[in-house]
């Protein structure tokens, strides 16, 4: 046929919609409509890097002391795959129907790595549970959520006959790591993989189907559902592998510390799959000396984890190096700490003494959860007072997250670093709503754009760089004003006898809030009030300053590694009454 004008028109209308005509119409593009899919992340890891390891600590008994001893396992991502392959088609042998809920209760290991990538690539949702719940919670939540299959660990088999007796919908139980002994209608998870025929090929998955499920904390009423889908989920962990982000690569050695049931530690293990980066999981073993030994013995160069973990890290460090026996970390490019506020303190305690660096990053269930990196603009010296400033703030946001901030009335505050505001961000990988509809209260609309309200209360400042200032529940109002827990809680942690501290509201009959300090002292150290508060007074108006300060063993820490505030406010309820006369000031 001869090409003519009209018939280059026709042909070229037949693939997108003309300019033309009344009114006009967008034109679309003549790229692929390919589905983004875990699929994708599976392929890849089995195809491009079948040979690159993944390390796992595994329990291997106990000693003397009744402690976990700890086994290391090998294995690599072809084999890996495989199992995922397995896995899917064993689950729809059972039965199971596009979008049923597979939940998991383990410890981060090869094998929950496999339910990571075999349950939503054979359709199904993986609902990963947090093992730190108290076992009502955790019914209560395999019960929302209408988990039909448990994977759980060995470890955990005591719970089994209760969960299976308070969840009537849960169908079948699958044991980590074998049964210590024998339990009716409980099956051994290895035994039972190993005897199914891989998948050949996958189900016709839409980009916007739930590929896993989360939920909150629950710290104000009930836990709520927050499903990610297999389109969020691989923008994630495109967006998560950059230098500017969290610096992952096939050449990386990765250690996320973070559990695998929290938010899918942080997203780690899709991006470290996708882009064929080393995985080394540390299970039970997250003290110290155990992580500092992982580290060394696996080449670790980017980690990740809560204060709480790299505080303890930091305190074996510095005891191996006073007793002359300091570890070799020296391919460890970067911590990556989240889950809560990292204090300027501890950042500069790692610089300084080991010469490692930590990385705030911020994020949330409903966020999949990677907001923000704190990595600084080019040519600011990281050692420098200004640079260890910016580190100490949650960062910028990373590509395709926007940020905002707003009063009560929802009205937009400048972002000059001191307006305080509500928290608002979206993206694709943003959550939009709850499971079930709950909490649509979280959710608003601003300038004709859906945004999540974090319940975060922050600052945004001119180079976009967020601050955390607090939860908006733990904010302190004394005499009509605002003071910030989070930043008397890193002030007073950067003195040298203070090893943690929770700031709290105290009532008070004059100025209705005051900040109550709850410390817990370093082993062997010793501080006072006076001494407390005369340290912290040059960064602080003097009405910030904690009344009180209450000296004690433990701070309760919650099944993220974040300071229970919630108990500590009414362990304390009526504390300034009791103890201090009324203000005069």
């Amino acid at each position: 046929m001869a090409l003519t004008a009209a018939s280059i028109s026709e042909s070229l209308c037949s693939r997108c919609l003309h300019v033309s005509g009344p009114g006009g119409f967008p034109m679309r593009s003549n790229m692929m409509p390919v589905p983004l899919t875990i699929p994708f992340i599976l392929e890849r890891a089995r195809t491009g890097f079948a040979e690159r390891e993944i390390v796992s600590l595994l329990p291997a008994g106990k000693d003397a002391q009744g402690q976990p001893i700890a086994q290391t396992h090998r294995t690599t991502y072809g084999e890996v795959a495989d199992r995922a392959l397995r896995l899917g088609a064993g689950l729809q042998a059972l039965g199971l129907q596009p979008g049923d809920r597979v939940a998991t209760l383990a410890v981060n290991s090869f094998r929950h790595l496999e339910a990571y990538l075999g349950v939503p690539s054979a359709g199904f949702v993986l609902h990963t549970v947090n093992i730190r719940l108290h076992p009502e919670q955790v019914a209560w939540i395999l019960n929302h959520a209408e988990d039909r299959v448990l994977l759980i660990e060995n470890v955990f088999a005591a719970m089994i006959p209760a969960i299976r007796a308070a969840c009537p919908k849960l169908e079948h139980v699958f044991v980590l790591g074998g049964l210590p002994q024998p339990i009716p209608g409980v099956a051994d998870y290895d035994q039972w993989v190993m005897s199914q025929e891989p998948l050949t090929h996958y189900p016709q998955l839409d980009e916007n189907d739930a590929a896993a499920m989360c939920y909150t904390s629950g710290t104000t009423g009930n836990p709520k559902g927050v499903l990610y889908s297999h389109r969020s989920t691989v923008l994630h962990s495109l967006a998560s592998a950059p230098k500017d982000a969290l610096n992952v690569g096939e050449a990386d050695s990765v250690l996320p510390i973070v559990p695998m049931f929290h938010v899918n530690a942080w997203g780690l293990p899709y991006t470290c799959a996708m882009y064929g980066a080393k995985q080394v999981f540390s299970g039970v073993f997250t003290d110290g000396k155990s992580i500092a030994q992982l580290m060394q013995d696996e080449g670790v160069t980017s980690t990740a984890g809560v204060p709480t973990i790299w505080m303890g890290l930091l305190s074996e460090l510095d005891r191996a190096k006073q007793a002359g026996e300091p570890y070799d970390l020296s391919g460890l490019e970067r911590l990556i700490v989240g889950g809560s506020a990292a204090p300027e303190s501890l950042i500069r305690a790692f610089e300084e003494r080991h010469n490692l660096r930590l990385l705030h990053a911020w994020g949330m269930t409903e966020t999949h959860p990677l907001g923000t990196a704190s990595t600084l603009p080019l040519n600011m010296d990281p050692r420098s007072d200004e640079g260890y400033a910016l580190r100490a703030k949650q960062g910028r946001p990373v590509p395709l997250v926007e940020l905002e901030i707003v009063d009560d009335d929802s009205n937009v505050l400048p972002h000059d670093g001191a307006a305080m505001g509500r928290l608002l961000c979206r993206g694709p990988w943003i959550a939009d709503s709850y499971f079930k509809g709950e909490g649509a209260s979280s959710f608003l609309t601003l300038d004709g754009n859906l945004w999540f309200d974090t319940g975060d209360i922050a600052t945004l400042d001119e180079r976009g760089y967020m601050h955390i200032q607090d939860r908006s529940k733990d904010l302190i109002k004394s005499g009509g004003e605002w003071i910030g827990s989070v930043e008397l809680e890193n002030a007073i942690m950067a003195h040298p006898a203070v090893a943690q501290c929770a700031v709290i509201a105290m009532d008070d009959p004059k100025w209705d809030e005051r900040p109550l300090a709850v410390v817990v002292l370093r082993p062997g150290q010793a501080a006072t009030h006076e001494e407390l508060t005369e340290f912290i007074a040059p960064k602080f108006a003097k009405w910030w300053l904690p009344d009180a300060t209450v000296f004690t063993d433990a701070l309760p820490i919650g099944a993220t590694g974040k300071f229970l505030k919630r108990e500590l406010r009414e362990e304390y309820r009526g504390y300034r009454q009791q103890n201090f006369p009324q203000r005069q000031d």
